[in-house]
């Protein structure tokens, strides 16, 4: 199943440097985790804010929850799921 998921990050100004910078390490690693494993198929950059929109391709809906929820920025998150379907006029 595919999904589109428009993320938006709000890091609270109180976060320790040294601990937001960890969390940021290991939402890098863990997300290219998920590119190489094929189910983050998509990851661009909002021009100008800490916000990003993604395409994941997961076996259903509680996938991409624990997905989503794993994240380790999660807590520092604003998400819209969208759920995508194949268009009739695809030649893909």
């Amino acid at each position: 199943m595919l999904f589109k998921v428009e993320m938006t990050v709000n890091i609270p100004k109180d976060l320790p440097a040294a601990e937001a910078d960890a969390i940021k390490l290991k939402e890098k690693n863990y997300s290219q985790e998920l590119q190489k494993a094929g189910i983050w198929v998509h990851l661009w950059r909002v021009v100008g804010q800490y916000s990003n929109v993604s395409i994941f391709d997961v076996r259903d809906n509680a996938h991409l929850h624990e997905v989503l929820t794993g994240l380790p920025l999660y807590p520092f998150m604003t998400m819209e799921v969208t759920a995508l379907c194949q268009h009739p006029s695809s030649i893909k």
